[in-house]
């Protein structure tokens, strides 16, 4: 007996391993897969610049980056005791106006690099609502707790959200035209707009995402968090506290989903062979004196010794 519907997803033709470059980019969701990709010790990196919830401001920092346009005075402001910038995130913020535009031109540098390297992007979408900042007229990636008055809110069409993935698209291809794309539509509901509004927000993202992937279906793939989400996981009891993120069961059970579609059959047994090592390293003794204990710990660095030898830059704190 099933008492779930379930979603159907095709295998990722770009198969990721442990060999990958991977950048994720987006929403907080990309964040909580980043995690993942963390405690599995993938080669990957997760929103340089912070969350970016909306194309557009997506769109602008993959430009910067990728074409090494580097912040300048005129780009960042001085609000709540704090340096800031309209394009980045709030934790990037620095009460230093020189060392804040030096971390930021250095994440470009950074970030231009990881660019040209990547064998996979991976791209969360969060929302169609923007704010347009109304003295310079352009759309913030983030509002620093500045006054409201000095936005305005507006839904982003379709046109407009096709033509900011089209333009990431191209950006990255253009340094590296061998790196592949996974776009997804975040799972968290911004019903902080209204749940009308949420909804048709998540609808103008994914219509823009299928209409750029028909002319992209060879480097482009569109992996369903939102719709495992909503469909298969359709219980609030999926949900945290807050009932607008997934939980954390929920989490691990669209990376399991994500497994199954971008990881190769290799990669998989690699993963639960990290997987034993993070649960084994976590494990806490009641005697960490013992014999049985140290025989435990010995094995452990062998088996993280043996992992590093074939996978240098994985990483393990013993």
């Amino acid at each position: 007996m099933n008492f779930t519907t379930k979603i159907s997803i095709q295998k990722h033709n770009h198969s990721i391993t442990y060999d990958s470059k991977i950048m994720l980019l987006g929403s907080c969701f990309a964040e909580s897969m980043g995690k993942k990709f963390d405690y599995f010790k993938f080669q990957n990196t997760t929103n340089p610049f912070g969350i970016i919830f909306n194309p557009i401001s997506l769109a602008k920092i993959i430009e910067r980056s990728a074409q090494k346009e580097y912040f300048t005075e005129d780009d960042i402001f001085f609000h709540n005791d704090l340096w800031q910038c309209y394009e980045v995130h709030s934790e990037l913020s620095h009460p230093d106006k020189a060392i804040f535009l030096h971390s930021l031109n250095e994440l470009i540098n950074s970030t231009h690099t990881q660019l040209n390297d990547l064998t996979h992007l991976i791209i969360t979408l969060g929302t169609s609502w923007v704010y347009r900042n109304i003295e310079t007229n352009a759309i913030v990636a983030n509002c620093h707790k500045v006054p409201q008055k000095q936005f305005t809110k507006e839904l982003l069409s379709i046109n407009q959200i096709e033509e900011s993935l089209k333009s990431i698209i191209s950006l990255i291809q253009e340094v590296n035209p061998n790196c592949n794309f996974i776009f997804t539509v975040s799972p968290v509901r911004h019903i902080k707009n209204g749940f009308v509004e949420n909804t048709l927000s998540k609808s103008h993202l994914i219509t823009a995402l299928h209409k750029t992937i028909t002319h992209h279906p060879l480097s482009i793939t569109y992996f369903p968090s939102y719709e495992i989400m909503m469909d298969e996981l359709r219980d609030y009891r999926f949900y945290a506290e807050d009932m607008l993120h997934p939980s954390q069961t929920a989490i691990d059970y669209i990376w399991e989903q994500f497994s199954d579609f971008a990881f190769s059959a290799d990669t998989k047994i690699l993963l639960k062979e990290v997987e034993g090592i993070q649960k084994r390293m976590a494990h806490k003794s009641f005697q960490p004196q013992s014999e049985g204990h140290k025989l435990f710990k010995q094995k452990l660095a062998s088996d993280c010794q043996s992992l590093q030898a074939k996978f240098p830059f994985m990483q393990f704190e013993l």
